[in-house]
């Protein structure tokens, strides 16, 4: 599967993998000690030692997330001559964008024939909802649970969150933003945040929000750059060296280079942009719209409709989020993006 991967890499014409990755990387869980098996990449900083640390699945999911975690490598690879102070992405989300980007290309029915995993790909309007719907529960899903992460980071941090808080906050944006509540009774006594890794590590999570963005902007430039025609959700830049050489020379500058300097490299637009994301899902926002008013379905979730009542003993407070939704949670977000 990581030969695969690498294989990817270098049919756009980039860097292939170094021995040292091959000899020091961690590819399986490991029998004689116990390992956080969260898939990750590492860049230990001498231009040569470069490292993923995985417990691979024999699965779709662990065959994508090698090729996000080898795109993370790949930025490594091609920044490491730059002064050890550029040696990181235009900006946080720049890195997690490049993995995710390569991901569009790999995950769709296309790439998995060429690579021999499927053995016909049907060109069928239901088959691409069907696919879009996929890749929906994983990006469109995500918005508001990367947005609610730093809300409730920076509430913590400029004291408008007190300690007395913590939890209640957290729940209030969960359910504001997700139209969730706790399955069983909470108070302050617990701390339900910190079951996220990124809250106990102090990690920022926006980079994740505009990493969902930008890996749109790229994917559709890097497709324009393959010659692609059609709708975005059939591109797969495989074997295409122009569009690696697009990619490539943007991921050299590192962060030699403002944002977005090195944006414009990549895309030839200085700022983000959310269009590319609204044109790839397009199709399936026209099939939901059309369902929706054919179902005479109610879209989100209210206090007092489908949504059960918090448990009686939860000090929280909910927010009430009548006509709220994740489309419309998504499309406030978006708006926000193409008009800020």
């Amino acid at each position: 599967m990581f030969q695969v991967s690498e294989e990817f890499f270098v049919s756009l014409g980039l860097i292939p993998m170094p021995q040292e990755f091959w000899d020091k990387s961690i590819i399986e869980r490991p029998e004689d000690r116990d390992l956080v098996c969260h898939a990750s990449a590492w860049d230990f900083f001498n231009q040569k030692d470069f490292r993923i640390k995985q417990c691979t699945d024999i699965t779709q999911d662990s065959f994508v997330t090698i090729h996000h975690e080898m795109g993370h490598i790949q930025y490594f690879l091609q920044y490491k001559d730059q002064p050890a102070v550029y040696r990181d992405g235009a900006n946080p989300g720049f890195h997690e964008a490049v993995g995710d980007v390569l991901a569009l290309s790999v995950s769709t029915p296309k790439h998995l024939q060429d690579v021999g995993l499927l053995d016909e790909v049907v060109d069928d309007p239901e088959g691409d909802i069907n696919y879009l719907m996929q890749i929906a529960l994983d990006k469109l899903a995500f918005f508001p649970f990367a947005i609610l992460m730093d809300q409730w980071r920076w509430g913590v941090f400029d004291g408008s969150t007190p300690e007395s808080r913590y939890n209640e906050e957290w729940w209030k944006l969960r359910l504001f933003y997700q139209g969730i509540i706790p399955p069983t009774v909470r108070s302050e006594m617990d701390f339900d945040p910190a079951a996220k890794y990124h809250i106990s590590a102090d990690v920022p999570y926006i980079r994740y929000f505009i990493s969902h963005v930008l890996q749109f902007q790229f994917h559709e430039a890097l497709c324009n750059a393959s010659g692609h025609t059609g709708p975005l959700l059939k591109c797969d830049i495989y074997r295409s060296e122009t569009a690696g050489k697009l990619l490539g020379d943007m991921l050299a500058l590192g962060s030699s280079v403002p944002w977005p300097e090195a944006m414009e490299r990549i895309t030839g637009q200085r700022e983000i942009s959310a269009l590319p994301l609204v044109k790839y899902f397009q199709p399936l926002l026209d099939f939901l719209e059309k369902e929706n008013r054919a179902n005479d379905d109610i879209i989100g979730w209210s206090d007092t409709e489908w949504m059960p009542s918090p448990p009686s003993e939860w000090t929280g407070s909910a927010v009430s989020s009548n006509n709220a939704s994740l489309v419309t949670i998504f499309i406030a977000c978006i708006f926000y993006l193409i008009y800020t």
